[in-house]
């Protein structure tokens, strides 16, 4: 159980994590009316997410492209 529960809360993109600094709100209750939200609407809420992890990788890939390295020039 604990093998699943780091890779939710520290591999499974941050989107929860992201947000929850963002908003002052600890990431569990976010991840909690995430779960609701899911249940409830048929799992819509999971391409929300998905979009989320989509924009926040890409948005790690530009800043590294704009501050290269040493080692990257």
């Amino acid at each position: 159980m604990e093998k699943i529960r780091y890779f939710v809360e520290k591999q499974a993109f941050g989107v929860c994590t992201r947000l929850g600094e963002k908003m002052s709100i600890s990431a569990s209750s976010i991840r909690l009316y995430f779960i609701y939200t899911s249940f409830l609407t048929l799992g819509s809420p999971v391409v929300l997410y998905l979009i989320m992890a989509f924009w926040m990788e890409m948005n790690k890939h530009l800043r590294r492209h704009a501050h290269p390295t040493v080692w990257e020039l």
